[in-house]
């Protein structure tokens, strides 16, 4: 029996995982330009001597939902929602390049661009920095132009910098826990010089709730069915150790 409760156990492991991933999908149901973990199973087979005839399973998060979000007019000049399969590369925590699809940027008080979970975003020469400025505005190729501050507004906004645009085309790319997408190996994409941006609007995540909430039912209902082979498993445990306490 206790080769059958292993692999129940090893099965519940990967419903686990799987709840925990739809659980972050419907958290993230408003979080600008998210998109949704999936996870998939694969049959894990018992190696060893004789016949490969009992398999456990093993679910983790393999990737994510590419598919856009709704797109809705904000007005702001900072927003922008990347077009296509475009994104957006910024700086991760561990200084890293990284990619996103989050476009609610904003200036700190040190000038430094950055999105609304506060990473930086990059531009051709690292991250973006911007001179104090009456207005900023971002053009569809990702150009950014400020009117500086006491300047003359009927004169041209100088151009100060440019997003840098990428497409993961061709290019392997996955999702940390942070959200943010690398290159595996601390790879970087190239600058796409065709991408481009829709200037005050914002994208929103793709997480379909209705799917995610069917989704958790049927996990919820695939771990009450392992914790019922558990016991079942433990009762005929208990009845052929019945059998061997019998007297001859």
């Amino acid at each position: 029996m206790d080769k059958m409760i292993h692999i129940n156990l090893k099965a519940m492991q990967g419903i686990m995982n799987r709840q925990t991933a739809i659980a972050n999908n419907m958290a993230n149901a408003d979080t600008t330009g998210f998109r949704a973990e999936i996870v998939n199973a694969r049959a894990l087979y018992v190696q060893g001597n004789g016949l490969a005839s009992r398999a456990s399973t093993s679910e983790a998060v393999v990737g994510a939902d590419m598919h856009g979000g709704t797109v809705e007019t904000t007005g702001g000049e900072l927003d922008i929602a990347l077009n296509g399969d475009a994104l957006l590369g910024v700086q991760a925590m561990d200084g890293a390049e990284a990619y996103t699809r989050r476009g609610d940027l904003m200036v700190n008080e040190s000038g430094l661009l950055t999105t609304g979970d506060g990473f930086p975003v990059l531009g051709q020469g690292g991250p973006i920095t911007l001179p104090p400025a009456d207005k900023i505005s971002i053009s569809g190729n990702g150009t950014i132009s400020i009117v500086p501050r006491g300047g003359d507004a009927n004169q041209p906004p100088v151009e100060v910098g440019k997003l840098k645009l990428v497409s993961p085309q061709g290019s392997e790319i996955k999702k940390g826990l942070d959200g943010l997408f690398r290159v595996p190996g601390d790879g970087a994409l190239p600058e796409d010089p065709d991408a481009t941006v829709t200037t005050g609007a914002l994208e929103g995540s793709n997480v379909n709730m209705t799917q995610a909430l069917v989704d958790m039912i049927e996990a919820s209902r695939a771990w009450e069915t392992q914790v019922k082979m558990l016991t079942t498993a433990q009762e005929m445990d208990d009845g052929g150790a019945s059998i061997m306490r019998m007297p001859g």
